[in-house]
């Protein structure tokens, strides 16, 4: 056990490293940020410039651009395509180029010439990859309230308030654990074929895409944190039991 948890330590020191020395997470928290920014102030305009029947409905407040209130009718709007939950897919490309990288380097094959096991791998992989989608998550948020900002949206709040707000992005947050194990399961079964694990994740992710708005809601609770972080962790853990074996019965090129 002291055995695996210096090892496990060792690959998380590298593993955190590697991530933020390559410009990957820095570029995708940068789509992240200026995403909202541009959905919020060019659907205003566009809205404001429109009339009639036929003008676009477009965002009414900064907080659509986070969610929806529970029980509200779902519709296939702007509103509730373009909003944070978009970032879920972005995630998905992240953990998959991440994983890649480390087949088509070589890197992988060496440290697992060093390392039979792969469990520290998956489980430091898991744990970069949701830190990674977290930056990102709280990079849109940020970029949206500053984007509300500049398009004049108003922050009021109708039916949820700001604990229903924190409890929505712990929530959204967590929920980015089942979205990492995906992508992580799925780039070990693609090893250097980038695109094929991209298009997994996203297939499998739209299948989950329609219960994001249920799950974390604006007026999200404890219970809804609880419940997407003991779905992450199952997610995680049964997942990445999965990415093991496949690491251990496939060739690592």
């Amino acid at each position: 056990m002291q055995s695996f948890l210096k090892k496990l330590k060792s690959m998380l020191k590298v593993d955190f490293k590697r991530m933020f020395t390559m410009p990957l997470v820095y570029i995708m928290a940068g789509v992240s940020f200026a995403m909202p920014i541009l959905i919020l102030v060019m659907t205003t305009m566009m809205g404001s410039a429109e009339e009639g029947e036929t003008a676009m409905q477009g965002f009414t407040n900064v907080w659509q651009s986070i969610g929806s209130v529970s029980g509200s009718e779902m519709s296939m709007d702007l509103t509730s395509m373009c909003n944070i939950n978009m970032l879920y897919f972005l995630v998905a490309v992240f953990v998959c180029i991440f994983v890649a990288e480390d087949f088509r380097s070589g890197y992988a094959k060496n440290l697992f010439t060093v390392r039979s096991k792969k469990w520290d791998y998956v489980i430091s992989k898991s744990l970069a990859g949701f830190t990674g989608a977290a930056i990102m998550l709280i990079a849109y948020f940020i970029g949206a309230m500053i984007g509300g900002a500049i398009a004049g949206l108003p922050f009021t709040t109708e039916g949820f308030g700001a604990g229903g707000v924190v409890a929505c992005m712990f929530s959204k947050i967590f929920m980015t654990a089942i979205f990492v194990s995906i992508a992580l399961l799925l780039g070990t079964v693609a090893k250097q074929k980038l695109w094929m694990s991209i298009l997994g994740s996203f297939a499998s992710g739209m299948l989950l895409f329609t219960m994001i708005p249920m799950i974390a809601p604006l007026n999200a609770n404890a219970i809804n944190v609880i419940m997407c972080l003991a779905g992450g962790a199952l997610f995680a853990v049964g997942l990445g039991a999965v990415s093991n074996l496949i690491l251990n019965k496939t060739s690592l090129v």
